[in-house]
C-alpha cells in the first residue's frame, strides 16, 4: 500500500502496453499515465497508479497500447475537399491543369474551414493529434483547429502571385506578420512561413523569409528536391541545385522543415545533417505521384531529424499516418536495400516525436513524458489482424489500421471515446462534404 495519500489527478488512462517513444523503443507493460490540467504527471505500473492518483475519471484499455499522438509533419488539410479529383498525374500536370484550377474556382473561407473540418474527423479517428498545415487562408485554418481542440502549426503562404488569399508580395508578408501576432504564445496553435517551392518563390521573398524566420524564430515550411524536373529547372535557371540556392539565401538552418527530399546527393544529406534541417518524408503522395524516393534511411543515418507527412489528400488521397508509416518503413528498406533500414521503432519515432521537433513542439508532445502535454492516442490491439501479440512495436507500425484507434485526447481532453468523435458534428461535416463535390463537379464541367 502507499504511505502517503493519493494525489488528484483528471484522468488515469490504464493500458496493457504503453510505448513512451522517448526512451527509443521501449515497451511498457500493465501501465497507466495520470493526467492534470492537460499535462502528463505520472507514469508507472497500474497497481501503484492506483495507490498514487486520485482520478476524476479512469479509462481502462487492457488489450490496448497508449502511445504519443501521432504527428502529420506535412498537410493541406483543406483538400480533404479535392480528394480524388485528379489521379494518376504527374505532380506538374496534376498542379497546373487540375489543382490549380479548381482551386480558383472554389477557394474561400468557406471552403478551407468546411475542409479543415473534414480533416480533423478524419485524422482524429487515425490517431492524429497535430498537424503542420500549408494552405491558403491560414487565419481560417488556425480558428476551426482552436474550436476543435485540435493541435496544429498553421503556415502562412508564400507564392510569387496572387491568389484568393493575397495579391501581391507585401500582401503576404503582411498577413503572415498578422497571423504570427495574434497566435503568439497560444496553447495549441503556432504559425510558421511557408513559401511553396523554389520554382514558386523568387529570390528577394525568400530572402525576407529567411529575415523574417530569424527574427521571430519561425520554422520556414517549403516543400523542396521534389522531383528530378525541380532540380534541373534550377540548374537551369539559377545555376544551382535548389538547397544549394537555399543555402545562398540564408534559408538552410534547423528552422527548415523540407518537405518529399527524393532528388538528395550525399553532399546535400550531409549539408541537411550539419545544419539541422528537418526532412518530412511523405512516400504515399511520393509514389502516387512518381516523384521519386526520399532515402529516408539515409538520413536517419546521417543524423537528420526524420518526420513523416501524408501531403493533400489530392494527392494521397487519405490522412492515415498507420497506412504512411508503413509504407514509409517498407520503402526506406527497399531504397537502402537494407532490411533493417528505418526499423519499426525508428519509423514510430519519425511519426511522433520527429514530427514534433521538426515542428518546435517537442518540448510539449511528442512522446509520453512526465511534464508534457496529454496528447495521447490509445490502440486496439486485441483485434484478430493484430494477433498474436510477439512485438508491440513491430504491430503497431506492420500490422495495426487506422480502424483499431479506440480513444484520443489533446491536452488531456477527449476528443475520440471508444470510436465516437467527441462535439464533433459529424452529419454536418458530410453534408458539407456533399455539398462541395457537387459545387466542384459544376465549376469542372
Amino acid at each position: 500500500m502507499s504511505e502517503h495519500l493519493p494525489q488528484p489527478c483528471d484522468l488515469l488512462i490504464e493500458a496493457g502496453h504503453v510505448v513512451p517513444v522517448q526512451p527509443h523503443a521501449v515497451v511498457l507493460e500493465d501501465t497507466a499515465v495520470a493526467v492534470r490540467d492537460g499535462v502528463i504527471v505520472g507514469i508507472g505500473p497500474r497497481s501503484e497508479m492506483r495507490a498514487d492518483w486520485q482520478p476524476a475519471r479512469t479509462v481502462s484499455r487492457p488489450d490496448a497500447v497508449l502511445i504519443p499522438g501521432l504527428v502529420n509533419a506535412h498537410t493541406h488539410n483543406p483538400m480533404t475537399l479535392l480528394r480524388g479529383i485528379a489521379d494518376d498525374l504527374p505532380l506538374m500536370t496534376w498542379l497546373q491543369e487540375h489543382i490549380w484550377p479548381v482551386e480558383a474556382a472554389v477557394i474561400g473561407p468557406q471552403f478551407v474551414a468546411d475542409g479543415t473540418r473534414l480533416a480533423i474527423a478524419e485524422m482524429l479517428r487515425g490517431g492524429t493529434t497535430c498537424a503542420n498545415e500549408n494552405y491558403f487562408f491560414p487565419d481560417v485554418q488556425a480558428q476551426v483547429y482552436a474550436e476543435h481542440g485540435f493541435r496544429a502549426l498553421v503556415g502562412a503562404v508564400i507564392i510569387d502571385f496572387p491568389t484568393a488569399w493575397a495579391s501581391s508580395s507585401d500582401e503576404y508578408f503582411a498577413k503572415a506578420e498578422g497571423l504570427r501576432a495574434q497566435w503568439q504564445g497560444h496553447d495549441l496553435i503556432g504559425v510558421a512561413l511557408a513559401p511553396h517551392a523554389p520554382y514558386t518563390v523568387c529570390d528577394a521573398n525568400f530572402e525576407r523569409v529567411a529575415a523574417m524566420s530569424a527574427q521571430h524564430n519561425l520554422r520556414v515550411h517549403l516543400h523542396t528536391h521534389e522531383t528530378a524536373q525541380e532540380v534541373s529547372d534550377s540548374v537551369r535557371d539559377h545555376g544551382m541545385r535548389p538547397l544549394a540556392r537555399l543555402q545562398r539565401l540564408g534559408l538552410v538552418n534547423e528552422r527548415l522543415i523540407a518537405v518529399h527530399m527524393t532528388q538528395l546527393t550525399g553532399e546535400e544529406i550531409a549539408l541537411c545533417a550539419e545544419h539541422g534541417v528537418h526532412v518530412v518524408h511523405c512516400p504515399e503522395s511520393n509514389l502516387k505521384l512518381a516523384s521519386g524516393f526520399c532515402p529516408a534511411c539515409a538520413l536517419a543515418r546521417a543524423g537528420v531529424n526524420l518526420a513523416i507527412g501524408t501531403d493533400g489528400c489530392a494527392s494521397n488521397n487519405d490522412l492515415d499516418m498507420f497506412s504512411e508509416n508503413r509504407t514509409a518503413a517498407i520503402l526506406a528498406k527497399a531504397v537502402a536495400n537494407d532490411a533493417t533500414a528505418l526499423d519499426a521503432a525508428s519509423t514510430l519515432r519519425a511519426a511522433t516525436l520527429g514530427g514534433a521537433t521538426a515542428l518546435g513542439f517537442a518540448d510539449r508532445i511528442g512522446s509520453i513524458e512526465v511534464g508534457k502535454q496529454a496528447d495521447l492516442v490509445c490502440v486496439d490491439l486485441g483485434q484478430l489482424e493484430t494477433q498474436p501479440l510477439h512485438n508491440v512495436i513491430s504491430q503497431l507500425v506492420y500490422a495495426t489500421g487506422r480502424h483499431q484507434v479506440s480513444d484520443v485526447w489533446i491536452a488531456g481532453v477527449s476528443r475520440l471515446e471508444n470510436r465516437v468523435l467527441v462535439d464533433m458534428d459529424i452529419d454536418g461535416i458530410m453534408a458539407n462534404a456533399r455539398q462541395w463535390r457537387e459545387r466542384i463537379a459544376s465549376v469542372r464541367g
